[in-house]
């Protein structure tokens, strides 16, 4: 009888969750929760924080619907991975009761604290251990707790990720991983261990730090409570967890140099794996300890974040497009478009400050604009153009900090799935694409076949992935080369003003 293994992929949105045969890697089942998204409480300007309790309540009914109707022995699922939305603040005392709402990942608060810790703990250190600056990250977001709320720290028994919270609901234990606490920036890759300096300066005490286990290794084990409100039995191991990103990087099969991760959603995401500890001074990219990172092989997931990109191509439908058109009838529009759209270009960067600018916020910009020669489908194809670029260009930052790639993969459920957008960065970046047929939480509970010791190693467990479809598009250079420049020319000076 068939062995089975279940991820689930808590976002800000919805908790996705995947049934796999354990024996075969195929996914049974997919599904999603809540129907529509998840509330984001915004207090004030710039701050975003949701219930951790939301998100454990959503895991509980996610598992419901998964396995509701669907004829499978619940005893034979054998491990439970976990991927998480990264960078967010869990508090909770020594009941293991929750403090406050998450701060989580899209709140902007602590930006001030951590460009000042970058400076007073000195650039060059940050940079040589943390390989970041600390940033907007999770240790600033407690500094500001810390000072802004000291009746809610003086109760806190120990900080963690969203992952880890959901990790300690299932099991109950407070655990997390090297690649959790690099992302926290609380990982000191050049002594392998806690960041004590980041402790001692932000005055946090060494206590309210969790247990450290390795990524793929038994985490827990399902306890009767929460068997029961999971719809599972007691006893299965949590065996593995990791930030959305990374886990993302996992599920497409990307752990080696050379090979890059990408997803094109609300936002763009661009994430590429190197062999060694690196860097960016100007702080445009970051970087993480991937879900393969041991010190004796240090795997670094090296993350480029852009914030329009699926935004952006949105609004064009909600705003310019015809009424109920879809996305497949833009792209069949924008396909009649020469490459370089005519002269019309479309500078992405219209949600909120762009970390590979600088953090520079420049806004989105329709350019060169002719009434009496571009039209809707211009625009379309204008907009597919601009963003391509954007991903072009923060490709080529990871080029100036030594980082190649000679392969991107992506899913089968994005911006990738269009053919213009799919071949300008293929022309441009000379890398092949290959599109992969799975998702996030099916990647997680893989991850867990891993750490039962089901699959001996990631090759094993993942080399069986079905690649969908591969654009290699390499050799198409010329015209997608004159509209790249002429649109870094418009984006140049706008960084410049």
């Amino acid at each position: 009888m068939s062995s089975y293994l279940i991820g689930f992929d808590i976002g800000s949105s919805s908790v996705k969750a995947s049934l796999v045969n354990a024996d075969t890697s195929e996914t049974i089942r997919s599904v999603h929760y809540p129907p529509t998204e998840m509330d984001v409480v915004s207090r004030q300007k710039g701050w975003a924080e949701q219930n951790p309790e939301l998100w454990w309540e959503n895991v509980c009914n996610a598992s419901e619907k998964l396995l509701s109707d669907i004829s499978i022995d619940v005893s034979k699922i054998i491990g439970i991975g976990l991927s998480y939305q990264m960078h967010g603040l869990v508090l909770v005392d020594e009941n293991y009761q929750v403090l406050r709402p998450s701060i989580i990942w899209s709140d902007s608060r602590a930006v001030e604290i951590g460009n000042k810790a970058f400076i007073e703990i000195g650039e060059k250190k940050c940079l040589d251990h943390l390989m970041n600056s600390p940033g907007n990250f999770t240790m600033s977001k407690l500094k500001w707790v810390f000072e802004n709320e000291p009746e809610i720290y003086e109760q806190v028994h120990k900080f963690m990720l969203p992952g880890d919270f959901i990790a300690m609901k299932m099991t109950g234990r407070i655990t997390s991983t090297i690649p959790g606490m690099s992302e926290a920036m609380l990982w000191d890759f050049k002594n392998n261990k806690i960041a004590d300096f980041v402790l001692q300066y932000f005055g946090f005490d060494q206590k309210v730090v969790p247990e450290i286990l390795p990524t793929f290794s038994i985490q827990g084990n399902l306890t009767p409570g929460s068997a029961k409100q999971l719809g599972l039995c007691p006893g299965i191991p949590i065996a593995y967890r990791a930030g959305d990103q990374p886990n993302n990087a996992m599920s497409l099969n990307v752990f080696n140099p050379g090979e890059i991760a990408a997803t094109g959603g609300t936002s763009g995401v661009v994430y590429a794996v190197v062999d060694h500890p690196v860097s960016d001074e100007q702080s445009r990219v970051n970087g993480f300890a991937h879900v393969n990172y041991t010190k004796l092989d240090p795997k670094i997931g090296v993350l480029l974040c852009i914030n329009g990109t699926g935004s952006l191509y949105r609004w064009i439908r909600q705003q310019v497009a015809t009424d109920n058109i879809s996305y497949n009838d833009m792209e069949k529009a924008a396909s009649a478009v020469p490459v370089g759209s005519d002269g019309l270009r479309v500078i992405p960067f219209g949600n909120g400050a762009e970390r590979m600018l600088n953090n520079r916020n420049i806004g989105s910009q329709i350019v060169n604009l002719q009434f009496n020669r571009h039209t809707r489908s211009h625009l379309y194809r204008a907009a597919l153009e601009g963003i391509a670029f954007s991903f072009v260009y923060g490709i080529k930052i990871l080029n100036e900090i030594g980082i190649r790639s000679h392969v991107i993969r992506v899913g089968n459920d994005n911006l990738f799935q269009s053919e213009i957008f799919a071949t300008t960065v293929s022309a441009l970046t000379k890398c092949k694409i290959e599109v992969i047929g799975t998702t996030g939480a099916a990647g997680a509970a893989l991850g867990a076949g891993i750490g039962v010791g089901r699959y001996e190693n990631t090759q094993q467990a993942f080399g069986k992935i079905e690649v969908k479809d591969v654009i290699d598009k390499q050799d198409l250079k010329g015209s997608y080369s004159i509209a790249y420049k002429n649109w870094t020319k418009d984006l140049g000076k706008l960084i410049i003003d």
